[in-house]
């Protein structure tokens, strides 16, 4: 993941851009690969670990009603998460990770991954369906949320 985490930061520090996190079934691994990485501090601001609902509330904006009428792990939630990230942390991108890593709820099943990445106005999703165990589950959306991060930043120009 190392590789995935260097071209995200030369892309981001050519550009000038910066990134912050909003995680929650990851528990801050996003933010943990991103920091592994020498240099990352001349585009990462920081991360939040929003694991219940109130401090997703809280600190990042996401709707009580939201999480009432689609649950928390779903699309609208993690949405939100990115842009409350990108507004707490004065960011341009941020990531956000919600799920249900090993024990489903609210009838979506055991390994439903909501991850998201972008701008405040232009949020890309993605929904993981895994069943795995917990380790691997919460690994793979690491994964596919830098490797969704350094997609989009791939399709940016430069000049």
């Amino acid at each position: 993941m190392n590789k995935i985490v260097l071209e995200i930061q030369q892309r981001m520090v050519a550009a000038g851009l910066t990134l912050a996190t909003a995680e929650s079934c990851t528990g801050g691994g996003i933010a943990k690969e991103i920091t592994r990485v020498s240099g990352s501090s001349n585009y990462y601001q920081g991360g939040l670990v929003a694991y219940q609902d109130y401090i997703k509330e809280k600190f990042l904006g996401v709707s009580a009603e939201d999480i009432s009428k689609y649950d928390v792990v779903s699309e609208p939630v993690v949405r939100q998460m990115v842009q409350g990230a990108c507004k707490m942390f004065g960011t341009d991108y941020a990531i956000g990770s919600t799920g249900y890593a090993d024990k489903g709820s609210n009838g979506i099943p055991s390994g439903t991954i909501w991850i998201a990445w972008g701008t405040q106005d232009n949020i890309c999703t993605k929904c993981l369906t895994l069943n795995i165990d917990r380790e691997t589950n919460t690994r793979h959306a690491i994964e596919e949320a830098l490797k969704g991060l350094l997609k989009s930043l791939q399709s940016l120009d430069y000049s």
